[in-house]
């Protein structure tokens, strides 16, 4: 009696809203779809209306067998649709076709796509789940994924999308539920719900809002077994049947009717909801004023297959107000008991037609009254377009939650003083975490076969991030830390600075006793690559963080709990298409820097191209060497850089001690150097020795003249074989120069001739002067200068003087065979003989790195001196250095970059802007940023291996052709 009771006045209470829903199945043109669906309602038998109210599984992966019986009961019990399971996208699609054409009445398709396609289809795309979509607080990214999920699901063609999940997540304990579910706030469920929704059907395919009355709070599996809602009805109201009465509100297509036992709602003990007529008719219809469809969940669920005999059950669903039967567990059997039903008078001819006709009207709906196959051609790409990578991207970076953020530990700074060490737990991957890690500062994954050896190994670092991995295949995987991995954590956390990432869904962390020795705590909810790029680039600040946790942990941390802050201009990691450039267009590098390896213009490249602070493009080509057995290019191999050192150490320097009021563009030499007092050089400015347009000598062989005069080969005089305090400069492999003949290069330098007349001729011999400049005000070697006042805190832990004191011979790029100076394969050594001379640090050239860390310098620079929340010189040193003061004279450069071209032939394509800057190394190298585009592109080669030779890529202008297809592929 109170049921009714509550019924009636649920009736009175909103029947004014509710009365004034409209029906969600009419189409555009209500009459020419009434027309239509008349006319094929009348063209039907009764056996034929009856099979309109099933919809059956199909698989396209179960062969020709199961397609037959799928084509029987299309012809035999003319069913009204399908409901497709796991597969792929061609032999979906394939399929679908072959049975449509067998239809006498087209087929409604549907499909369970919760989180995409992939949900069942292999080679589609998984967009982000539920629980993860409920962290986002901008509802449009959410009602974006809706739509492109409807577009998949349209593209295949499917019609109604079992989609989404409106299931309230009160219960972390539930097995079925869980990350399908928005989360446990039911106005956040709601509002992700409504959105999802809209988006999807924007997309011209049918919601469908699942598992009514409510699955959000039970403790068991309805494909297993009947779960019981124990709540009173004013309960159910308010907060399970609230997201219904919203979607319904704005034009909900279609509702699946769980198989639950809810005592509240239904007075026969153990009775499934899905077969209860006070729920489906009573409630969903008339109290919630519902006309879109009504879906039973699949009969063949234990939560109703249990209950009643095949046939009886689809008998029993239909009655309580069902409109479709959705997988049968014998559709012949239940078809047989329906039109006995039928010829009874237990069903009506109005009731009937209520049904097929609501069902009908959804065919017309979605265009089945002009059926079309699906085009096979390009689908498996138009199903993974760069459009969704961005989304899925955009959705984790706004859902990724820092709970827990003690001392503003995060984002990671101060990378200069940061020891950060990498802790895998769980079963499942971290690879692309970890690596992803690796792209902003120095980072070992610390390994142990025990806590003790662990706990050890950790003491030599100040930060440990704790990853917790599990697998990413589908919600239902487990998620739970293990004993052991408690016990480890706990332990990790009482001795270190920790910071937790899990990689699962929130309610993992309920095991967790206490967080009191956790510094930070960080939800990055799924596995997926994808998740683990962004939580990685979140940590060090190149993504803002903003998510919200969409359910409570314990009485630690509440639903809506979640830190922000701000990005740090750091450089990111994206695809193309999200800074506005073609992947299509910019993939034809390959092809460029594959050609200049395989005709031998250089062994091996590193490439990369990046824009709007974001790498789109970071890809390795060839070898160390020509040798078979050389090794690959990998990202972490390092390349002599060349001159490329002149702007990625002696500029900077210079430019801080400008900034500082040391020195100006104006001083000149002999204030700088005391001993230029008298030389032709004492007026000598550095702008114009930064310029190239100072009348210095283009270069000077200083190695030549401490070579034998007859073997050519280095003379005993000033090299030795074994290091001593007289020989002690270091210039290749078992070779030390005398330590006087440094001083020697400079009085060289100092009495060299001028060059007859004022023009621009590029010389080395101003990084020279400057790098003793330099070092004489530090008091200090240039090699710890740069490092300290730049690539520490840069985060730029591959760039680096004299590489073979810091990193693996097998990481390090060889450069030459010299037959000329050293004698020796030169590895790890600087290739410029000048440079060697210096014990491998020169102001011209010296320096060794890899793409990405020239990428990191050239972004700063690109910022204006500003990078990773430091800034390191103002807005204005930047446009000083960057100007060209000599253009009247014919000279296009700056002070220490070089510039675009001021005629025909230079340095770029021609086809970049006036304001861009960088610079190229005799090796090959090339680095280059625009302000106008955001662009820095990074190109790294050995060309001089295994002799110098003809520079054919510069012959063939490979580095600049790869800077106009950079340049072409911009779509902005």
């Amino acid at each position: 009696m109170r049921i009714v009771t509550f019924l009636t006045l649920c009736f009175f209470v909103f029947n004014t809203s509710f009365s004034q829903n409209k029906n969600p199945l009419l189409a555009d043109n209500p009459e020419h779809q009434k027309k239509w669906v008349d006319s094929v309602y009348n063209s039907l038998d009764i056996d034929q209306k009856i099979g309109q109210l099933f919809m059956v599984r199909a698989f396209s992966n179960q062969g020709l067998k199961h397609e037959n019986i799928i084509s029987q009961l299309i012809m035999d019990q003319h069913i009204g649709g399908i409901i497709y399971s796991t597969g792929g996208p061609v032999a979906q699609a394939k399929l679908n076709n072959r049975l449509q054409g067998l239809s006498k009445t087209p087929l409604l398709i549907g499909m369970d796509a919760e989180w995409g396609l992939n949900m069942r289809l292999d080679s589609t795309f998984a967009f982000p789940w539920n629980m993860t979509l409920g962290a986002i607080k901008d509802n449009k990214i959410v009602e974006q994924v809706g739509y492109q999920v409807g577009e998949h699901c349209k593209r295949i063609g499917v019609h109604f999308n079992f989609a989404p999940v409106v299931d309230i997540n009160t219960n972390p304990k539930n097995p079925i539920i869980g990350n399908r579910s928005f989360g446990e706030d039911r106005d956040n469920v709601t509002e992700k719900a409504l959105v999802f929704m809209k988006g999807m059907q924007d997309a011209g395919v049918l919601a469908n809002a699942k598992h009514f009355p409510g699955h959000g709070d039970t403790e068991t599996d309805s494909h297993k077994t009947l779960p019981t809602i124990s709540f009173d009805e004013k309960r159910i109201d308010s907060v399970e049947l609230y997201p219904y009465r919203k979607l319904i509100e704005n034009g909900l297509s279609s509702v699946m009717v769980a198989h639950l036992n809810v005592p509240a709602l239904e007075t026969q003990t153990g009775f499934p909801s899905s077969l209860s007529k006070h729920i489906v008719t009573d409630i969903l219809k008339d109290s919630l004023g519902f006309k879109g469809l009504i879906y039973t969940d699949a009969l063949e669920m234990k939560g109703v297959a249990d209950f009643s005999e095949p046939g009886d059950i689809d008998l029993a669903a239909f009655l309580a107000g069902n409109d479709v039967m959705l997988i049968s567990e014998d559709v012949p059997k239940a078809m047989i008991k329906m039109r006995e039903a039928y010829d009874s008078g237990v069903i009506t001819e109005e009731r009937l037609a209520h049904s097929v006709k609501k069902i009908l009207q959804a065919k017309y709906k979605v265009g089945l009254n002009n059926f079309k196959p699906i085009v096979i051609e390009n689908l498996v790409n138009e199903l993974n377009r760069p459009k969704d990578q961005i989304l899925n991207e955009l959705a984790f970076e706004k859902a990724i939650t820092v709970v827990k953020n003690k001392s503003n530990l995060l984002p990671i700074r101060d990378l200069k003083n940061k020891r950060v060490a990498y802790v895998q737990l769980g079963d499942d991957s971290g690879s692309v975490f970890f690596k992803e890690l690796q792209k902003y500062t120095k980072v070992h994954e610390v390994k142990a076969d025990n806590l003790d050896e662990l706990i050890t190994k950790l003491k030599a670092y100040n930060t440990v991030v704790v990853g917790f991995h599990r697998s990413n295949d589908h919600p239902w995987k487990d998620y739970q830390f293990s004993d052991k991995e408690l016990v480890w954590l706990y332990e990790i956390a009482r001795t270190n600075t920790v910071i937790l990432d899990v990689f699962v869904k929130p309610y993992a962390l309920l095991d967790i006793a206490t967080f009191e020795n956790i510094e930070a705590l960080v939800v990055s909810y799924q596995n997926s690559d994808t998740s683990q790029k962004i939580s990685a680039q979140m940590i060090f600040g190149a993504i803002e963080a903003k998510g919200k946790l969409p359910v409570s942990i314990g009485t630690f941390y509440n639903e809506g709990d979640g830190v922000d802050y701000n990005s740090m201009s750091l450089l990111g990691y994206t695809i193309p298409e999200r800074v506005g450039v073609n992947s299509k267009k910019l993939s034809k590098l390959d092809s460029v820097a594959q050609y200049a390896v395989d005709n031998e213009m250089t062994p091996g490249i590193q490439l990369l191209v990046a824009r709007k602070g974001k790498v789109i493009y970071n890809k390795n080509f060839g070898k160390h060497t020509y040798e078979a057995d050389a090794e690959t290019v990998k990202f972490n191999d390092i390349y002599d850089v060349a001159s490329l050192t002149k702007i990625l150490a002696t500029l900077p320097l210079i430019m801080e001690l400008e900034e500082q009021g040391v020195v100006s563009l104006d001083s000149k030499l002999s204030q700088l150097l005391p001993e230029y007092a008298n030389s032709n050089k004492k007026d000598v400015t550095i702008k114009k020795m930064l310029s190239h347009y100072a009348r210095l000598k283009p270069w000077i062989p200083f190695y030549y003249a401490t070579l034998d005069s007859v073997t050519k080969k280095p003379d005993a005089r000033y090299y030795r074989n074994e290091k001593s305090s007289e020989f002690s400069v270091k210039v290749a492999n078992d070779l030390f120069m005398r330590r006087d003949y440094q001083d020697s290069i400079q009085k060289i330098i100092k009495d060299s001739d001028l060059l007859n007349r004022l023009r621009y001729r590029y010389s080395d011999l101003p990084y020279y002067i400057l790098k003793k400049f330099i070092e004489k005000h530090y008091d200090k070697p240039m090699d710890e200068l740069v490092q300290e006042h730049f690539y520490e805190s840069l985060g730029a832990n591959y760039t680096t003087y004299n590489p073979y004191n810091k990193f693996s011979n097998k990481s390090i790029v060889p450069t030459e065979l010299d037959d000329y100076y050293r004698y020796q394969e030169i590895k790890g050594y600087v290739h410029d003989m000048g440079a060697a001379m210096q014990g491998g640090v020169g102001g011209h050239a010296g320096i060794f790195s890899n793409a990405n860390d020239v990428a990191k310098i050239m972004q700063m620079y690109l910022q204006k001196g500003y990078y990773g929340g430091k800034r390191y010189f103002k807005s204005e040193t930047l446009d000083k250095f960057n100007t060209c003061y000599f253009c009247e004279s014919d000279n296009r450069r700056g002070i220490g970059f070089d510039k675009p071209q001021l005629g025909e032939e230079g340095p770029t394509c021609g086809c970049i802007s006036m304001t861009s800057f960088g610079h190229s190394g005799f090796t090959g190298t090339y680095a280059w940023a625009d302000p106008e585009e955001e662009i820095v592109y990074v190109f790294l080669a050995n060309r001089t291996y295994p002799i110098a030779g003809s520079n054919r890529l510069l012959k063939e202008n490979i580095r600049t052709e790869i800077q106009r297809l950079i340049y072409e592929s911009i779509e902005d």
